[in-house]
C-alpha cells in the first residue's frame, strides 16, 4: 500500500494492518549510564548523535539513532528469568564481516558468550552491562525462500536451536582458503536442547 492520499479510505474494513517500512531504533533503560553507553558505542562502532547525563543517542548507519540510553532514577537491576525482550540482533552481509566484527570487539574486551550455527544464521551472542542479549549474525542462505525452506526442513524441525561454532576456528578455516559458504553449512547433531541462557 502507497502513501495516504486524498481518497485514501481510513474506514475501510482491513485484511491486515498496513505493515512498517522498518525497525527504526531500541531504547534501553538503565541504572548503568555511562557504562551502557560506553559499551555500545564501542560495540557498534558507533558514534553519539547527542547526549547528556541521562540520555545518549546512537548511531552506526544513515538513522540519527539506532539506540538510545536512557537513566531512570529509581531503575532496578534486570531480573534474568523475567518475561520480556530476549535479545536484539543486528546482521552483516558476509560472514568475512561478522567474524571481523567479533575479533575488534574481542580487542577491546568484548567477549561474546554463544556462538552458533542456528541453519538460517550464524550468530554470535553478547551481553552487555546490564546483562541484556545481544545477537550478531549473518544469513547462511542466499534468498528468504531458501532460509524458509531449510526451516521447514526435516533437520530444522529435529533442532531448531543449532549446533554450537567457535568463531576462530572459523576464522582460520575462512584464513586457510574456505568459503563463506561452506562455513555457512550447519553441521547436524541431532536434537538438542534450548541452553540456559540465563547461566550465560
Amino acid at each position: 500500500m502507497g502513501a495516504p492520499s486524498a481518497t485514501t479510505d481510513f474506514d475501510a474494513s482491513a485484511g491486515k494492518v498496513t505493515s512498517p517500512a522498518g525497525l527504526a531504533h531500541i531504547v534501553l533503560r538503565t541504572a548503568n549510564f555511562a557504562s551502557m553507553v560506553d559499551f555500545y558505542t564501542k560495540f557498534l562502532g558507533g558514534t553519539i548523535t547527542y547526549g547528556n547525563d541521562f540520555l545518549s543517542f546512537i548511531t552506526y548507519d544513515e538513522e540519527h539513532h539506532r539506540i538510545a540510553i536512557i537513566s531512570v532514577p529509581g531503575t532496578a537491576p534486570k531480573q534474568p528469568t523475567s518475561s520480556g525482550l530476549e535479545h536484539v540482533s543486528f546482521s552483516f552481509t558476509t560472514m568475512h564481516n561478522l567474524l571481523l566484527a567479533y575479533r575488534q570487539r574481542k580487542q577491546k574486551g568484548i567477549e561474546p558468550v554463544w556462538s552458533v550455527n542456528h541453519g538460517p544464521t550464524t550468530s554470535i551472542y553478547y551481553k552487555d552491562p546490564d546483562r541484556n542479549m545481544i545477537e550478531t549474525q549473518v544469513d547462511n542462505f542466499a534468498s528468504v525462500e531458501e532460509a524458509t525452506a531449510f526451516m521447514n526442513s526435516e533437520h530444522f524441525v529435529e533442532n531448531p536451536i543449532g549446533t554450537d561454532v567457535d568463531p576462530e576456528d572459523l576464522i582460520a578455516r575462512l584464513q586457510n582458503g574456505e568459503s563463506d559458504k561452506s562455513l555457512m553449512k550447519r553441521v547436524e547433531i541431532g536434537a538438542r536442547a534450548v541452553p540456559d541462557l540465563v547461566a550465560m
